[in-house]
């Protein structure tokens, strides 16, 4: 096989990237946008000495599992990564992602529980638009900072287009400058959008300034096509030079400078640099299916990465108490008005990080009995996990998250601190795209 050689390749399996995988001449080739089953011509751009990357060129035999692409951006913009396929085989590869991860990565032998899945369309409450030279607003194309302009986007609320659309013709008629990463001159680096189960929208305008010009015409625009929907609009102040698209300080230039929704009963506030699941209806799924694995009722439940404070929330009115840690200090605050707001007595927020938190709470001789984790992608520390299996002891631990690969590598280490994995159910709260979460039950051995 030789680089831009172009060969017949069957398509037997698919990464959790969303590439196809197909094997020639004993070699493992990825094939993005392709399918199992299918039988494809593919050119050969990248060799290594084990495994290659190919470009599909032609269908030959198309699987049965294909479906129309209805997205103008796919796959340009490097969102959805599933468009091509029938969201049932989506939902089963993502189920196998899971399984592979745990029994690969994690050694476990463990049920496996359907995937929890819902819509594949307009699901998502958040958008994080960049914003290129000439004003156009998009997303960022893979492995690139080159914006595909938006083009009604089929994962997200169609207002969120509309309100790109002005938000273009606003810089195009008052010139307003566009942030530059290479010079870090310019005015204007992302919009930014959040939206609630009842359609109310905050509109956050992330400048590399400390004053927006202009701003009072497109509030406005803004006005006048949402009305009472339009719950605030806020700028964010980012001026360093950094990829990291949002800054420490917002200032609100109209409404409340946060959104209020409901998950599960409990009304929470999020503030544009607090965390919030982008998935409304399977946030509900998700956080349903953590506390019952929680099982908190009596118990002391101790929620580590909690950001507004959702699932220690939703499990309050049956735990004996709740602790929630969070390092970003908006999101702390937005924690402690949300239990305020809900007339919750049994919870605390403590703004730390997680592995400094559980050291305090250690040295205060609190004991957890239930010890719930949600991490970003990159999951738990061996600190941290040492912390919560030495020091708390919990009877149960329910691990939340968004990378299979992490979760089943902490796993294994929490096995060898003595716990017991008895079960992960995956949540499809990415529909079209790569990614899946996963809710895990673990229980402590008996000494």
């Amino acid at each position: 096989m030789r680089k831009n050689e172009d060969i017949t390749l069957k398509i037997t399996d698919i990464t959790s990237e969303g590439n196809g995988v197909g094997r020639h001449e004993g070699m493992a080739v990825f094939v993005p946008g392709t399918a199992v089953g299918d039988t494809a011509l593919v050119k050969i751009v990248k060799l290594q000495k084990s495994y290659a990357y190919g470009k599909l060129l032609k269908l030959i035999s198309p699987s049965d599992t294909r479906c129309d692409a209805d997205c103008d951006s796919f796959p340009l913009c490097g969102g959805c990564v599933f468009r091509h396929i029938k969201y049932s085989e989506e939902k089963r590869i993502k189920t196998e992602i899971v399984k592979n991860a745990l029994s690969r990565i994690g050694g476990l032998d463990i049920p496996v529980f359907p995937i929890m899945a819902g819509k594949d369309e307009g699901y998502r409450n958040k958008a994080q638009y960049p914003i290129n030279g000439e004003g156009r607003v998009g997303f960022f194309a893979p492995r690139s900072h080159r914006i595909i302009p938006i083009n009604n986007c089929r994962l997200q609320p169609p207002i969120f287009s509309e309100i790109a659309r002005v938000f273009e013709l606003w810089i195009k008629q008052y010139k307003v400058s566009i942030y530059n990463e290479q010079t870090g001159k310019g005015l204007v680096r992302h919009l930014y959008l959040r939206s609630s189960a009842k359609s109310e929208v905050l509109v956050t305008v992330v400048i590399n300034g400390e004053n927006l010009p202009h701003f009072e015409p497109l509030i406005e625009i803004l006005r006048s096509m949402l009305g009472d929907k339009l719950c605030g609009f806020c700028i964010n102040i980012n001026r360093k030079q950094t990829n990291v698209i949002l800054g420490e300080v917002c200032k609100t230039l109209y409404g409340e400078g946060y959104l209020v929704d409901e998950i599960c009963g409990v009304r929470l506030r999020v503030s544009p640099l607090s965390f919030a699941q982008v998935n409304h209806d399977m946030a509900e799924q998700l956080y349903t299916a953590a506390a019952h694995a929680a099982a908190p009722e009596g118990k002391t439940v101790i929620d580590l990465y909690c950001g507004t404070g959702a699932i220690g929330l939703i499990m309050a009115s049956r735990a004996k108490s709740v602790i929630g840690v969070e390092i970003v200090p908006q999101a702390v605050l937005d924690a402690r008005f949300n239990a305020e707001n809900n007339g919750i007595k049994n919870a605390r927020f403590i703004c730390d990080d997680a592995a400094g938190a559980a050291a305090k709470l250690r040295d205060e001789g609190i004991k957890a009995d239930v010890v719930v984790v949600d991490p970003p992608r990159k999951g738990c520390d061996a600190e941290l996990l040492s912390i919560i299996a030495e020091s708390f002891c919990p009877e149960r631990i329910v691990y939340v998250s968004c990378d299979p690969a992490t979760l089943a590598r902490d796993l294994k280490i929490l096995s060898g601190l003595g716990y017991r994995t008895l079960s992960a159910t995956p949540a499809d709260l990415f529909p079209r795209t790569a990614h899946v979460e996963t809710v895990a039950s673990l229980v402590r051995e008996q000494a």
